[in-house]
């Protein structure tokens, strides 16, 4: 059975400063039995002058068997540097980039700076259609943010106005958080989430908070939400937990293993 499982990287980006850390980091991802990664937040391929470029990465990426599936990259080199955003990820062999976020310095968050956004984002949308690569807005909670009483959220600007062509690589667990039901966004985005983001979400023994967790040791839904991914056309299921509270590598293999006996 061939898995849909990806590691987002941001969750070992204390391993991956030098060009070392990342080799060895990717190696211990190949063995755990992921076959793919999303590329973001790797200190090696930081910086004006990095110690891995694009093709170093590919190399330690083919080394591994591991496919590159999206990444993360800034929304100004995307707007500004558009032909070469394009040949790093031909580079890596990528054809879905995201950002983080729509960035708060630029557009407000109102619903008319969301609808400027989605409008700067269509002639950046084009061209990567253009050359096969899909764009995409990663959420966190804020999006879901509602400016107006009983009015909608900023997210529902991205979901309901934008076109078809605008992917929403939905993370799960910030949707929960925001108190919302993540099994209806994914109804509602259907055919524009090709890869989404899963952590899962735990209480703390004898407090009355949360926090971050392996996929399987907290309290999401899954037998409700993997379905609903699989209706909504996910094709990727990026594992990434910002906060691990043991090894990362041993977090990511007890997700692995939770995720597999899914059937992912």
């Amino acid at each position: 059975m061939n898995s849909k499982l990806a590691v987002q990287m941001f969750t070992v980006r204390m391993h991956t400063k030098t060009a070392a850390d990342l080799a060895d980091t990717l190696r211990k991802i190949a063995d755990i039995g992921y076959p793919a990664v999303q590329m973001s937040a790797i200190g090696a391929m930081s910086g004006d002058d990095p110690e891995v470029d694009a093709e170093g990465a590919r190399k330690m990426l083919d080394d591994n068997g591991l496919k590159c599936i999206a990444t993360h990259r800034p929304w100004d080199r995307l707007r500004d540097h558009l032909d070469e955003e394009i040949a790093f990820h031909k580079t890596l062999g990528c054809d879905y980039v995201a950002i983080g976020g729509v960035p708060g310095d630029s557009y407000d968050a109102t619903y008319n700076g969301y609808r400027r956004f989605v409008a700067d984002a269509v002639p950046v949308i084009d061209r990567l259609k253009q050359e096969g690569i899909r764009f995409g807005h990663h959420n966190h909670s804020h999006e879901f943010y509602r400016p107006e009483r009983h009015g909608m959220t900023l997210e529902d600007i991205l979901i309901n106005e934008a076109s078809a062509d605008l992917m929403l690589e939905l993370d799960l667990y910030w949707i929960e958080h925001a108190g919302l039901n993540c099994v209806r966004i994914l109804e509602r985005a259907r055919g524009r989430v090709p890869v989404i983001h899963l952590k899962d979400k735990e209480v703390v023994e004898g407090k009355n908070e949360t926090r971050m967790a392996p996929i399987g040791e907290g309290n999401m839904d899954w037998d409700g939400i993997i379905p609903a991914c699989e209706a909504a056309g996910v094709e990727w299921y990026a594992v990434e937990q910002d906060h691990c509270f043991r090894d990362p590598i041993d977090s990511l293999k007890s997700s692995y293993d939770f995720l597999r006996s899914k059937g992912l």
